[in-house]
């Protein structure tokens, strides 16, 4: 394969290891006339050794009981869809969690899910000079290109209504292949971002569940072919106003 091919999708899958071995020779030759990209990619491992010092240490500590016994519950679509998310939230039932992972099945790879998509918001956030990989200006091209690596068609939700402005998206490495991130920021540079993967069992559902480590808040939640994070340093009430019009949007 051509260097000249090379992508962020590329880059990323060789600073995480993921690459395989015969492209991390065409991504070493590329990154040798791209010292840019190289040094970022320093930037990239030495923030990859942080956040593994930040939130293994997690992995260690013993998950709750009440996280076993919460339960699952399948939401219709409708009007009275949205009134069980509120009601659900007003009862405790959004669970609140260090980002860890469970010890079996579903649970463990749902905890993962929220805790990468944490470490994204995390790593891409601060950025000035390349929050995104593609920009508002390209919607169409961002939406319908981050579709087809998906699998599945991607709606972006439009949050200028309540204060957030698309800055685009990217895409990257997931656990079960490529994932999307859309990133906003109000009018104070406060950035918010929604993280995108299919859903590997299409006819589950979630209602929203909270995840948190440090300042870092993940409202996450499983809707058929798709599951949907959203992540940011906000305040949680301000966070779940942002995750209920990005769900209403997305369910019309």
């Amino acid at each position: 394969m051509s260097t000249l091919s090379v992508t962020e999708f590329d880059l990323h899958a060789y600073v995480d290891g993921t690459l395989p071995e015969a492209r991390r020779a065409d991504v070493e030759v590329y990154l040798a006339s791209h010292p840019e990209d190289a040094e970022r990619l320093v930037v990239y491992r030495r923030q990859n050794e942080e956040l593994r010092a930040l939130f293994d240490p997690v992995l260690e500590e013993p998950v709750p009981r009440r996280l076993f016994q919460a339960r699952r519950t399948r939401w219709l679509r409708s009007s009275l869809r949205y009134a069980a998310v509120v009601a659900w939230i007003a009862a405790g039932g959004v669970i609140g969690w260090h980002l860890q992972a469970f010890n079996s099945g579903r649970a463990a790879e749902t905890t993962a899910w929220a805790r990468r998509a944490a470490v994204a918001h995390v790593v891409y956030s601060p950025e000035v000079r390349h929050p995104v990989e593609v920009g508002a200006d390209q919607e169409t091209h961002l939406v319908n290109w981050l579709s087809k690596r998906l699998g599945a068609q991607l709606k972006v939700p439009h949050l200028g209504g309540i204060g957030y402005t698309l800055v685009g998206g990217r895409l990257l490495p997931g656990d079960r292949g490529p994932v999307a991130q859309f990133m906003y920021q109000d009018g104070k540079g406060q950035r918010l971002t929604l993280y995108v993967r299919s859903n590997p069992d299409e006819t589950r559902e979630t209602a929203f569940r909270f995840a948190q480590e440090n300042k870092v808040g993940v409202f996450y939640w499983l809707d058929n072919k798709l599951g949907y994070a959203l992540s940011g340093e906000v305040e949680k009430a301000e966070l779940l106003r942002v995750a209920t019009a990005v769900y209403r949007q997305l369910n019309p």
